[in-house]
């Protein structure tokens, strides 16, 4: 249960810096040599970021991305900036909003963990993102929040707890989120991972209250809790921090803006301050998104993996003594250096502050630590989901397996692939961020091929009305795992149909972002055509082997959809009742090695 957790963990709710808290530091801006520019010509933003008397840069879902995306074919070097760039480009923003007498804060909504390899590179026995962290905390972040990818792994939970956040003084905040610890007699107590909320003053003097709400997850770690959002609402500790009306509430969440639960948190503080104004930035979808839920407020999400940095400001002095709705905007920056000093008015002599570049000098020395720049050449132009399942599984896993003379037909899920591998050197960076999940690979011996290759069509029919509610009910408990990769694709569909209307010029656009969000006017600071995109099935499977309809052949499938593939194998044949006893392990690899080993075996 989760209300006595809150009980215990009141005494530390204050001991923890949930009231008025101390301005975050801000950073020298001297600068150093120039760091190396982007070796293709991008596009600059279209026009200025529009600044209000109350600001807010953003992050989320950066997944370990914190050296940009380093590879030329576009759309990626739209994103090609660092976190040494983007400490800068904070930087001298932070100086600009001094000279104009108005605030600036920034915020993370989380998910720092799993996708890349500056975080996923560790040595065994070593812990994810513990050392790509040390980076991420040197930024000034105001208000910072977790994210599930921070709750899979009990060790990377505390490590958070113990490591990370301490350094935000009380600004790292975990409304609904507990981790079980030892407290100083021994004893095992739930305790919040960070704050439950935060009050702190800016530099302008507003008042500014604070929440880190993570979304109804419930694929966390043991010895983690994660409160519904809905019961997080009727706890006393939340009833207190909104008590009090601050200037705005300035929520974090590692939750969407659109489809979620951030209606229920407002709805809850908008019964107490009915025009207080409330600016909420979200996360968890990857997408570019914004809704108002009311014309006091804006909700925004800023996409993921370094490749967007949001923008929020509102005109908070125009609404004071009044119900009037507050002017917001919102912009969707692309992460790279022609961005950062259109913004600052800078140039490639100019940008680079000496903290920034420190970072940057770290971040490289940590990939090279990793070895994350050894590669083999990639000469292939084809489908990457078909070189993963047709090739690169088979490949990796016969290697030194005693089975690898025996039929096989091999099932994964294209949820697999977490990115792209673009044309050049394939890295030990590239496989760690094309597919960075532990997956284990399991298997059933003797299913005739004829059954087997039945097999993919079930898990991927939506015809009957049955099937398509028992996918209804996968996709929910899907989410409620963290898998996000649905909603993203459904996203680029949306926006993909939005962008077939062609407009004056846009056939010299470059590839990029074109977004439609429901805030009034356009959201992106850089024009952008969409490029191509094409339907991908949840699963995928192998060419079967040359052999007849009746030979047993070894069924290999991705451990979490081990239930599935047994009841489809019950229903597609009555000879035998198939259990978890029939299932084995059938290679040491994991799925985020195929690539490497399938590297080495090939790209040589």
């Amino acid at each position: 249960m989760f209300l006595p957790i809150i009980a215990l963990a009141a005494g530390l709710v204050t001991a923890c810096g949930d009231h008025h808290l101390p301005a975050r530091g801000t950073y020298s801006q001297s600068r150093v040599e120039k760091q190396e520019y982007p070796q293709v010509p991008l596009t600059p933003p279209h026009r200025p970021i529009v600044w209000g008397d109350f600001n807010v840069i953003h992050t989320t879902d950066t997944h370990g991305w914190l050296l940009g995306h380093q590879k030329s074919s576009f759309p990626e070097p739209y994103f090609s900036g660092d976190l040494g760039d983007f400490a800068s480009f904070v930087t001298h923003m932070k100086y600009i909003a001094k000279q104009k007498g108005v605030d600036l804060v920034l915020i993370d909504s989380g998910d720092l963990h799993d996708g890349a390899g500056l975080s996923d590179g560790y040595a065994p026995g070593a812990i994810d993102a513990h050392e790509s962290n040390k980076f991420v905390e040197r930024l000034p972040y105001d208000v910072m929040t977790i994210g599930n990818h921070e709750l899979y792994v009990y060790a990377d939970t505390h490590d958070m707890y113990q490591s990370f956040i301490p350094h935000f003084e009380g600004r790292y905040l975990t409304s609904n989120v507990n981790i079980t610890v030892f407290n100083s007699d021994g004893e095992a107590v739930s305790v919040p991972v960070g704050s439950r909320y935060a009050k702190f003053t800016t530099a302008m003097g507003r008042r500014v209250t604070s929440l880190g709400v993570l979304f109804n997850f419930t694929g966390n770690a043991h010895n983690t809790t994660v409160q519904p959002v809905a019961k997080m609402i009727e706890e006393p500790w939340f009833a207190e921090a909104i008590a009090e009306e601050p200037d705005v509430f300035v929520l974090a969440g590692h939750m969407p803006v659109s489809n979620d639960s951030w209606p229920v948190v407002f709805s809850a503080i908008r019964a107490v301050h009915p025009l207080t104004p409330i600016m909420i930035f979200g996360g968890h979808t990857h997408i570019r998104d914004c809704q108002q839920y009311d014309g006091r407020s804006m909700a925004m999400e800023s996409g993921r993996y370094m490749e967007t940095i949001g923008w929020m400001s509102a005109n908070l002095n125009a609404g004071e003594g009044n119900a009037n709705d507050i002017e917001f905007s919102r912009r969707y920056l692309d992460q790279n250096r022609v961005t950062y000093q259109f913004h600052t008015k800078t140039s490639n002599s100019t940008f680079d502050t000496r903290y920034g570049r420190t970072i940057t000098e770290g971040l490289r020395d940590l990939a090279e630590q990793y070895n994350l720049s050894y590669h083999d050449p990639y000469p292939s132009n084809g489908s990457l989901l078909t070189l993963f399942i047709d090739e690169a599984i088979p490949t990796a896993l016969k290697l030194n397996n005693s089975r690898a003379e025996i039929p096989s037909l091999f099932i994964a899920t294209s949820g697999d692939l977490r990115f792209d591998i673009f044309k050049g050197p394939f890295t030990k960076n590239d496989q760690l961020t094309a597919s960075p999940y532990t997956d284990q690979f399991l298997y059933i011996p003797g299913v005739t091929l004829q059954v087997a290759t039945q097999v993919l069509p079930a898990l991927n029919k939506l015809s009957s009305i049955s099937l398509k509610q028992k996918r209804a009910e996968l996709a929910g408990k899907s989410w409620e795992f963290g898998y996000v990769d649905d909603r993203f694709q459904t996203w680029l569909g949306e926006m993909e149909k939005h962008s077939r209307y062609k407009k004056p010029g846009m056939d010299e656009l470059t590839f990029g972002y074109v977004t439609v969000d429901s805030c009034p006017g356009a959201g992106d600071d850089t024009l952008h055509t969409l490029p191509p995109s094409y339907d991908i099935p949840d699963y995928m499977m192998s060419s079967p082997p040359n052999v007849t309809d009746v030979t047993p052949i070894d069924l290999v499938f991705v451990d979490f959809i081990e239930t599935h593939v047994l009841n489809i194998l019950n229903e597609l044949q009555s000879e035998k009742t198939y259990s978890k006893e029939d299932v084995s392990l059938y290679s040491s690899v994991m799925s985020n090695q195929v690539f490497g080993l399938y590297a080495q075996a090939y790209w040589n």
